[in-house]
């Protein structure tokens, strides 16, 4: 289980990335890229959906459509809090994992 789908059992029942990615259509790998970044977007003073779209060349409806099987605005908010909770938070451990799986972090 991923820590991801970890957070998203806590917000939703019976959603994880496997289980959402097919439900949209998507790999795993871009629904945990439209998770993270809705998350991120979620608390800002813009759009949610089009800010993740423009972060990850994801449609505007296939974000959308994410927002509503993880149980919507609500839920989004509750996950995007547990994303931010706890110091860096886990946003930014899966940042440092990644980059230091790509070789960038120093």
């Amino acid at each position: 289980m991923s820590i991801l789908d970890g957070i998203l059992g806590q917000v939703s029942q019976n959603v994880d990335v496997a289980n959402l990615a097919s439900k949209v259509g998507l790999s795993p790998e871009h629904v945990e890229q439209a998770v993270q970044a809705l998350a991120k977007f979620h608390p800002m003073d813009t759009d949610t959906a089009e800010g993740a779209a423009s972060e990850t060349g994801l449609p505007v409806e296939k974000l959308q459509e994410i927002i509503g099987h993880i149980g919507g605005e609500g839920s989004l908010g509750r996950f995007s809090q547990l994303m931010q909770e706890g110091g860096e938070g886990v946003l930014g451990q899966l940042g440092g994992l990644a980059s230091g799986l790509f070789g960038t972090k120093s």
